[in-house]
């Protein structure tokens, strides 16, 4: 291999590429949104890209099902909804003692 060659290969600068994405990351453009928790709310524009926060609606598209799939009913703790199935078969029944099948359909504590 032409030696001269080899030495222009050292010298070439290539500025555009790989050197400049490194100097990037000093700022940040996104920070984390307080709706949704993702570092996607803009902060220049005060909007979120993922979840359209401050706007009234949750930001979601037929063309991304996935997305909506990953952050829809079920996907969470569904802390109260939870119960809601099995409450409803009992008739949202609340503050009520429970019948005693010892003693024939009473009340424990009305025996007692």
């Amino acid at each position: 291999i032409n030696a001269e060659y080899m030495g222009t290969f050292s010298e070439a600068k290539m500025t555009k590429g790989t050197t400049s994405f490194g100097k990037r990351g000093h700022t940040k453009s996104h920070t984390l949104c307080t709706r949704c928790g993702r570092r996607a709310f803009h902060c220049q524009k005060g909007e979120c890209a993922s979840c359209g926060f401050p706007g009234k609606h949750l930001r979601h598209y037929g063309w991304g099902q996935k997305a909506i799939r990953r952050r829809t009913t079920g996907t969470g703790r569904m802390k109260n909804l939870r119960s809601v199935a099995r409450r409803f078969r009992n008739g949202f029944r609340e503050n009520q003692q429970a019948k005693s099948i010892k003693h024939g359909g009473k009340a424990a504590a009305t025996s007692a």
